[in-house]
């Protein structure tokens, strides 16, 4: 079986009517926390032997990032929020684990997830996705009913960040956006 390792963050941005959770939209009924693929990148190494010029030489690895290195430019790269815009909360990590079949092959994925603060409320989406918005814990959680793996992670980014006195809420009949938006950026065309 095929294994692929992904990784996101859950981004939280604080309002005056709470905390709203960055939820991108897929298409049909799917949405969920920006995330991708932890990418092996090529560069070059200079090693050396010793004192003299003459016995270092350039070598060439293969580096895998580190699991927080891709949440944040997968983000980015789907957002367009900076990584200089979030703040990473130190002591959250959640893992989800699940299979699917792509191609009909099953394959076995890992993602990790860390939890990031931002004041940043602007959002310009990739290509891959068709919206986005910035939904109330209650919300988010009615949104993301179909996946409980999903749902449970909410469940703990919330449980990080919010007052030790103030109890989750019951998820309402008909989620309320801030801002949704469903449009792409127009390219840049000349």
């Amino acid at each position: 079986m095929k294994k692929e390792f992904s990784a996101g963050l859950i981004i939280v941005r604080r309002t005056p009517q709470g905390p709203r959770f960055l939820l991108l939209y897929h298409g049909g009924r799917y949405w969920n926390f920006p995330k991708g693929h932890i990418e092996y990148n090529m560069r070059n190494v200079e090693t050396s032997f010793g004192q003299d010029k003459e016995t270092s030489e350039t070598e060439t690895e293969s580096v895998r990032e580190t699991s927080k290195e891709a949440a944040i430019r997968e983000t980015f790269e789907e957002t367009g929020i900076s990584p200089e815009k979030l703040t990473i909360r130190k002591g959250f990590r959640a893992v989800e684990k699940f299979r699917f079949f792509k191609n009909r092959e099953q394959i076995f994925k890992v993602v990790i997830f860390y939890l990031a603060e931002t004041d940043e409320g602007d959002v310009k989406i990739s290509s891959e996705h068709e919206g986005f918005g910035w939904f109330l814990y209650k919300d988010a959680r009615y949104i993301l009913a179909p996946y409980k793996d999903s749902q449970k992670l909410l469940r703990n980014a919330y449980e990080a960040i919010k007052p030790k006195d103030v109890q989750p809420q019951r998820p309402p009949s008909k989620p309320q956006v801030d801002s949704p938006r469903y449009q792409r950026e127009p390219s840049d065309q000349a």
